[in-house]
Protein backbone atom coordinates (compact mmCIF):
# COMPACT_ATOMS: atom_id res chain seq x y z
CA UNK A 1 0.00 0.00 0.00
CA UNK A 2 1.29 3.54 -0.90
CA UNK A 3 1.02 6.38 0.53
CA UNK A 4 -1.56 7.74 -1.42
CA UNK A 5 -3.97 4.55 -0.99
CA UNK A 6 -3.24 4.28 2.74
CA UNK A 7 -4.62 8.67 2.71
CA UNK A 8 -7.80 7.47 0.75
CA UNK A 9 -8.46 4.52 3.24
CA UNK A 10 -7.92 6.67 6.41
CA UNK A 11 -10.51 9.70 4.46
CA UNK A 12 -12.87 7.08 3.98
CA UNK A 13 -12.81 4.92 7.80
CA UNK A 14 -13.05 8.76 8.95
CA UNK A 15 -16.41 9.40 7.24
CA UNK A 16 -18.11 6.14 7.77
CA UNK A 17 -16.66 6.38 11.76
CA UNK A 18 -18.17 9.78 11.71
CA UNK A 19 -21.96 8.23 10.89
CA UNK A 20 -21.36 5.26 12.66
CA UNK A 21 -22.35 4.37 16.40
CA UNK A 22 -20.50 3.06 18.97
CA UNK A 23 -19.49 -0.10 19.82
CA UNK A 24 -20.71 0.51 23.73
CA UNK A 25 -23.51 0.81 24.08
CA UNK A 26 -25.01 -0.15 21.14
CA UNK A 27 -23.75 -3.30 19.64
CA UNK A 28 -22.92 -4.66 23.17
CA UNK A 29 -27.16 -3.89 23.97
CA UNK A 30 -27.83 -5.56 21.22
CA UNK A 31 -25.83 -8.70 21.52
CA UNK A 32 -27.25 -8.76 25.81
CA UNK A 33 -30.47 -8.81 24.28
CA UNK A 34 -30.07 -11.62 21.67
CA UNK A 35 -28.27 -13.87 24.14
CA UNK A 36 -31.39 -13.56 26.39
CA UNK A 37 -33.61 -14.55 23.37
CA UNK A 38 -31.45 -17.42 23.12
CA UNK A 39 -31.27 -18.40 26.67
CA UNK A 40 -34.99 -18.06 27.36
CA UNK A 41 -35.46 -20.82 24.29
CA UNK A 42 -32.99 -22.93 25.42
CA UNK A 43 -34.96 -23.08 29.05
CA UNK A 44 -38.45 -23.14 27.48
CA UNK A 45 -37.33 -25.99 25.28
CA UNK A 46 -35.91 -27.92 28.47
CA UNK A 47 -39.29 -27.07 30.40
CA UNK A 48 -41.47 -28.62 27.54
CA UNK A 49 -40.12 -30.72 25.94
CA UNK A 50 -37.38 -32.36 28.80
CA UNK A 51 -33.73 -33.00 28.57
CA UNK A 52 -33.06 -36.41 26.90
CA UNK A 53 -30.75 -38.51 29.14
CA UNK A 54 -29.32 -41.49 28.68
CA UNK A 55 -29.16 -44.86 30.63
CA UNK A 56 -26.70 -44.95 33.95
CA UNK A 57 -23.54 -45.79 33.27
CA UNK A 58 -22.08 -49.22 33.70
CA UNK A 59 -18.72 -49.58 34.33
CA UNK A 60 -18.56 -52.82 33.71
CA UNK A 61 -20.20 -53.59 30.32
CA UNK A 62 -17.23 -54.31 27.84
CA UNK A 63 -20.30 -53.99 24.80
CA UNK A 64 -20.51 -49.99 25.43
CA UNK A 65 -18.72 -48.33 22.10
CA UNK A 66 -17.39 -44.56 22.90
CA UNK A 67 -17.90 -42.60 20.47
CA UNK A 68 -17.45 -38.14 21.22
CA UNK A 69 -19.56 -35.86 20.34
CA UNK A 70 -20.24 -34.66 16.87
CA UNK A 71 -18.16 -31.56 16.99
CA UNK A 72 -15.23 -33.73 18.04
CA UNK A 73 -15.32 -35.92 15.59
CA UNK A 74 -12.95 -34.49 13.18
CA UNK A 75 -10.15 -34.78 16.78
CA UNK A 76 -11.27 -38.26 16.85
CA UNK A 77 -10.52 -39.22 13.51
CA UNK A 78 -7.20 -37.19 13.64
CA UNK A 79 -6.30 -39.55 16.90
CA UNK A 80 -7.54 -42.53 14.57
CA UNK A 81 -5.13 -41.67 11.80
CA UNK A 82 -2.23 -40.73 14.26
CA UNK A 83 -1.01 -43.96 14.93
CA UNK A 84 2.69 -43.60 16.58
CA UNK A 85 1.73 -43.51 20.59
CA UNK A 86 4.70 -41.05 20.68
CA UNK A 87 2.40 -38.80 18.38
CA UNK A 88 -0.54 -38.35 20.03
CA UNK A 89 0.46 -35.17 22.36
CA UNK A 90 1.18 -33.83 18.87
CA UNK A 91 -2.39 -34.85 17.84
CA UNK A 92 -4.50 -34.32 20.68
CA UNK A 93 -2.19 -30.88 22.16
CA UNK A 94 0.20 -29.75 19.51
CA UNK A 95 -1.71 -29.34 16.34
CA UNK A 96 -5.24 -27.57 17.87
CA UNK A 97 -3.23 -25.44 20.37
CA UNK A 98 -0.99 -24.31 16.93
CA UNK A 99 -3.76 -23.64 15.41
CA UNK A 100 -5.77 -21.65 18.19
CA UNK A 101 -2.33 -19.52 18.30
CA UNK A 102 -2.21 -19.22 14.85
CA UNK A 103 -5.85 -17.66 15.06
CA UNK A 104 -5.34 -15.44 17.76
CA UNK A 105 -2.38 -14.04 15.98
CA UNK A 106 -4.32 -13.47 12.67
CA UNK A 107 -4.66 -9.45 13.16
CA UNK A 108 -1.03 -9.18 13.82
CA UNK A 109 0.52 -10.99 10.51
CA UNK A 110 -2.25 -9.69 8.31
CA UNK A 111 -1.74 -6.01 8.10
CA UNK A 112 -3.23 -5.85 5.06
CA UNK A 113 -5.96 -3.41 4.29
CA UNK A 114 -8.57 -5.46 1.46
CA UNK A 115 -11.55 -7.16 2.85
CA UNK A 116 -12.55 -8.94 -0.67
CA UNK A 117 -11.84 -12.32 -0.15
CA UNK A 118 -10.56 -12.64 -4.30
CA UNK A 119 -7.65 -9.90 -3.40
CA UNK A 120 -6.52 -12.05 0.19
CA UNK A 121 -5.58 -15.51 -1.65
CA UNK A 122 -3.42 -16.54 0.90
CA UNK A 123 -6.42 -16.11 3.60
CA UNK A 124 -8.94 -17.54 1.56
CA UNK A 125 -7.07 -20.38 0.43
CA UNK A 126 -5.69 -21.24 4.01
CA UNK A 127 -9.69 -20.52 5.16
CA UNK A 128 -11.10 -23.13 2.56
CA UNK A 129 -8.42 -25.95 3.33
CA UNK A 130 -9.46 -25.92 6.94
CA UNK A 131 -12.76 -26.02 6.30
CA UNK A 132 -12.57 -28.41 4.04
CA UNK A 133 -10.38 -30.66 5.78
CA UNK A 134 -12.79 -30.71 9.49
CA UNK A 135 -15.27 -31.41 6.89
CA UNK A 136 -13.60 -34.55 5.37
CA UNK A 137 -12.35 -35.54 9.13
CA UNK A 138 -15.92 -34.57 10.71
CA UNK A 139 -17.43 -37.25 8.08
CA UNK A 140 -14.83 -39.56 8.58
CA UNK A 141 -14.98 -39.83 12.06
CA UNK A 142 -18.69 -40.31 11.99
CA UNK A 143 -18.59 -43.33 9.60
CA UNK A 144 -15.69 -44.59 11.35
CA UNK A 145 -15.97 -48.15 12.92
CA UNK A 146 -16.18 -49.25 16.38
CA UNK A 147 -13.11 -48.12 17.93
CA UNK A 148 -12.83 -51.70 20.15
CA UNK A 149 -12.82 -53.16 16.49
CA UNK A 150 -9.75 -55.39 15.69
CA UNK A 151 -8.07 -54.22 12.27
CA UNK A 152 -5.70 -57.03 11.55
CA UNK A 153 -5.37 -58.62 8.73
CA UNK A 154 -6.77 -62.11 8.22
CA UNK A 155 -4.40 -64.02 8.17
CA UNK A 156 -4.26 -65.74 3.90
CA UNK A 157 -4.61 -69.82 5.37
CA UNK A 158 -7.27 -68.83 6.93
CA UNK A 159 -8.80 -67.07 4.09
CA UNK A 160 -7.69 -69.67 1.86
CA UNK A 161 -9.21 -72.35 3.99
CA UNK A 162 -12.79 -70.40 4.22
CA UNK A 163 -15.91 -71.72 5.41
CA UNK A 164 -16.40 -72.79 9.32
CA UNK A 165 -12.29 -71.65 9.65
CA UNK A 166 -13.07 -68.49 8.43
CA UNK A 167 -16.37 -68.23 10.44
CA UNK A 168 -14.47 -69.15 13.40
CA UNK A 169 -11.59 -66.90 12.98
CA UNK A 170 -14.36 -63.89 12.93
CA UNK A 171 -16.40 -64.93 15.66
CA UNK A 172 -12.70 -65.05 17.78
CA UNK A 173 -12.22 -61.69 16.55
CA UNK A 174 -15.76 -60.18 17.51
CA UNK A 175 -15.05 -62.18 21.00
CA UNK A 176 -12.08 -60.53 21.98
CA UNK A 177 -13.29 -57.19 21.06
CA UNK A 178 -16.53 -57.80 23.02
CA UNK A 179 -14.42 -58.92 25.87
CA UNK A 180 -12.41 -56.13 26.96
CA UNK A 181 -9.27 -57.51 25.92
CA UNK A 182 -8.06 -54.49 24.19
CA UNK A 183 -8.87 -52.33 27.32
CA UNK A 184 -5.39 -54.12 28.72
CA UNK A 185 -3.72 -55.35 25.49
CA UNK A 186 -2.44 -54.62 21.98
CA UNK A 187 -2.94 -56.31 18.64
CA UNK A 188 -1.45 -54.92 15.71
CA UNK A 189 -2.43 -50.53 16.08
CA UNK A 190 -5.74 -51.54 18.12
CA UNK A 191 -5.59 -51.61 22.06
CA UNK A 192 -3.62 -50.13 24.87
CA UNK A 193 0.31 -51.00 25.24
CA UNK A 194 -0.74 -52.76 29.24
CA UNK A 195 -0.36 -53.71 31.35
CA UNK A 196 -0.85 -56.85 29.67
CA UNK A 197 1.58 -57.86 26.94
CA UNK A 198 0.86 -57.61 23.31
CA UNK A 199 -0.89 -60.04 21.63
CA UNK A 200 0.44 -59.64 18.15
CA UNK A 201 2.23 -62.46 17.92
CA UNK A 202 1.17 -64.52 20.82
CA UNK A 203 0.22 -67.42 18.66
CA UNK A 204 3.95 -67.86 17.99
CA UNK A 205 5.12 -67.63 21.85
CA UNK A 206 1.92 -70.08 23.34
CA UNK A 207 0.05 -73.09 22.25
CA UNK A 208 -3.90 -73.29 21.93
CA UNK A 209 -4.10 -74.67 24.58
CA UNK A 210 -1.45 -72.74 26.90
CA UNK A 211 -3.51 -69.40 25.91
CA UNK A 212 -6.92 -71.89 26.93
CA UNK A 213 -5.01 -72.08 30.50
CA UNK A 214 -4.34 -68.56 30.72
CA UNK A 215 -7.86 -67.47 29.99
CA UNK A 216 -9.36 -70.05 32.54
CA UNK A 217 -6.38 -69.09 35.15
CA UNK A 218 -5.04 -65.81 34.36
CA UNK A 219 -2.55 -63.69 36.42
CA UNK A 220 -4.49 -60.78 38.26
CA UNK A 221 -5.62 -58.59 37.53
CA UNK A 222 -6.87 -60.07 34.55
CA UNK A 223 -9.97 -61.66 34.76
CA UNK A 224 -10.88 -65.18 34.56
CA UNK A 225 -12.79 -65.69 31.33
CA UNK A 226 -14.09 -69.63 32.35
CA UNK A 227 -17.60 -68.75 32.47
CA UNK A 228 -18.06 -67.47 28.38
CA UNK A 229 -19.74 -69.86 26.37
CA UNK A 230 -18.10 -72.84 24.92
CA UNK A 231 -18.56 -71.79 21.31
CA UNK A 232 -17.32 -68.12 22.42
CA UNK A 233 -14.22 -69.12 24.18
CA UNK A 234 -12.79 -71.62 21.68
CA UNK A 235 -13.17 -68.97 19.01
CA UNK A 236 -11.75 -66.42 20.96
CA UNK A 237 -8.71 -69.59 21.90
CA UNK A 238 -8.24 -70.27 18.15
CA UNK A 239 -8.64 -66.20 17.11
CA UNK A 240 -5.60 -65.99 19.42
CA UNK A 241 -4.03 -69.11 18.11
CA UNK A 242 -3.48 -67.40 14.99
CA UNK A 243 -1.82 -64.28 15.55
CA UNK A 244 1.46 -65.23 14.80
Amino acid sequence: MNRRQKEEYLREYAILKSHGKPFFPYAVAKDAVMACVVMACIITLSLVLGAELGPKANPTTTTYVPRPEWYFFFLFEVLRVVKPPSLVPLATIGVPTLAMILLFLLPFYDRGPERRPERRPIATLTGIFVIGAMALLTYEGANAGSPTAIEAATPPAIVQAGGLTLAKYEAGKLGVAQSGCLSCHKIGDNGNDGPGPQLTHIGARLPALGIARTLVNPTAPMPSFRNLPASKFNAIVYFLSQQK
